[in-house]
């Protein structure tokens, strides 16, 4: 499914997911990823959210976004306690959906300008 062709202002965007695969810009990617309107950090370690930590969470919260989307794979799925924690802690809102809904949402805030991050699992 295609997305968008922009890049506003040079900004990372999402151009397209499907399961195992993303396109961000001109690149597709096959690894769980973090994408930031300046910054792409690949690959990201976990694969599922069986393997999700709150450690995890420290290259996305370097970044220091408003908003860090955690897309979770094909379905919604909540982590465990400790990732809402390290979130609390670091005071940064988040939102957590599928990696296809957090891909749109991601673009949306993009597009206004925002300081979002996103976490997206590539199972």
């Amino acid at each position: 499914m295609k997305f968008t062709a922009d890049r506003p202002g040079g900004a990372h965007v999402v151009r397209g997911y499907a399961p195992g695969l993303l396109r961000i810009g001109e690149r597709d990617i096959v690894t769980s990823v973090i994408v930031s309107p300046a910054t792409l950090i690949e690959p990201w370690r976990p694969r599922r959210m069986s393997e999700f930590t709150a450690a995890d969470l420290d290259p996305a919260i370097a970044l220091s976004p408003e908003v860090l989307l955690i897309g979770t794979g094909p379905r919604q799925v909540f982590p465990d306690a400790g990732v809402f924690a390290a979130l609390h802690a670091a005071r940064i809102g988040f939102e957590i959906m599928d990696t296809g809904a957090a891909c749109r949402t991601y673009n949306v805030l993009v597009g206004e300008d925002r300081r979002v991050a996103a976490a997206l699992l590539i199972e």
